[in-house]
């Protein structure tokens, strides 16, 4: 008999849902056009049963953001995806376009941190994972199991199922979309929204003509400051380096815009609480502000607006 996971108890009981995230003024007919034909199922993600469209989600992101701007609050928001969910299996498939650990063993030390970020962003932060229809698919021990092995992914199933061992539910106030982020970082919203704030970049690469052309683009005009990081492990070699990155970000600064790949979870929960600001996890945004998608491997859904 299949065990029933966490996930399919919350959608069997009807707190979550599947269904399309339509934002109004998202087109992702170019990337489908681009990437590979499992994208389209991408669109179909998890939605609360209290939030009715896409749009409710862009807006329940934009005043979490909004908030912390004013009222001074931690507000972490971490995207996790292929990567994390290899990582906190311990497997080295993680490192993908990026190196993010070192050993199988590098991870099992590294975990303990994750953890205790993880319960942070519990009570501060969003968690933003892409789970989709086609990475929660159950895998069958039958005999022919090998014949469709391609077909199988239950990815994310394993990642709600590592966040509840740690006694981790996604609820209404925990949890976003994964494409939702893309969506708000690239919107009008975000670029009015800082206007005249301190940003500081923190990310392997950085290009500041670039990154100020892209607010400029959107009539923005932030105070942009850079602090890098190294371009591997972060994820594993977070602690050694920890308080030389905070030393580096200004004390006044309104926001930070974080690249870190898998250690974007431990950047950003320190620095939000570490400064009582928003500290959002990128990702390919990052290389579209800096005028690199070439390191992103393809153009990503929710991110071109009409």
């Amino acid at each position: 008999m299949q065990k029933t996971s966490d996930l399919d108890r919350l959608i069997e009981s009807c707190e979550f849902r599947f269904d399309k995230l339509t934002l109004k003024d998202i087109d992702n007919s170019f990337v489908l056009k681009l990437n590979r034909p499992k994208t389209k199922e991408e669109e179909i993600t998890l939605f609360h049963r209290d939030v009715s469209c896409g749009d409710d989600y862009f807006e329940i992101l934009h005043n979490f953001i909004h908030k912390s701007l004013i009222s001074g609050n931690a507000a972490p928001v971490v995207r996790f995806a292929d990567g994390e969910y290899a990582f906190y299996s311990k497997d080295l498939h993680c490192n993908g376009l990026y190196q993010q650990a070192e050993s199988v063993k590098a991870i099992r030390k590294a975990i303990p941190l994750h953890l205790k970020a993880l319960k942070i962003l519990n009570r501060s932060g969003k968690y933003a994972p892409l789970i989709y229809p086609g990475n929660i698919r159950h895998k069958k021990k039958t005999f022919f199991s090998f014949l469709h092995k391609s077909r199988i992914d239950d990815r994310a199933l394993k990642f709600t199922e590592f966040l509840s061992h740690q006694s981790i539910e996604l609820t209404n106030e925990n949890y976003i979309p994964f494409y939702v982020v893309y969506a708000y970082l690239t919107s009008k919203q975000f670029f009015e929204i800082l206007e005249g704030k301190k940003v500081c970049i923190i990310n392997s690469e950085f290009n500041l003509d670039l990154c100020r052309k892209w607010f400029a683009s959107s009539s923005s005009c932030p105070d942009i400051f850079f602090v890098e990081i190294p371009d591997a492990y972060v994820a594993t070699q977070w602690e050694s380096i920890r308080k030389e990155i905070l030393d580096r970000i200004p004390a006044d600064t309104d926001l930070c815009i974080v690249g870190a790949g898998i250690g974007s979870l431990l950047v950003c929960v320190d620095v939000a609480n570490e400064f009582s600001i928003p500290a959002i996890d990128a990702g390919h945004v990052l290389n579209m502000m800096n005028g690199r998608e070439d390191k992103s491997g393809e153009p990503r859904l929710y991110t071109i607006h009409k």
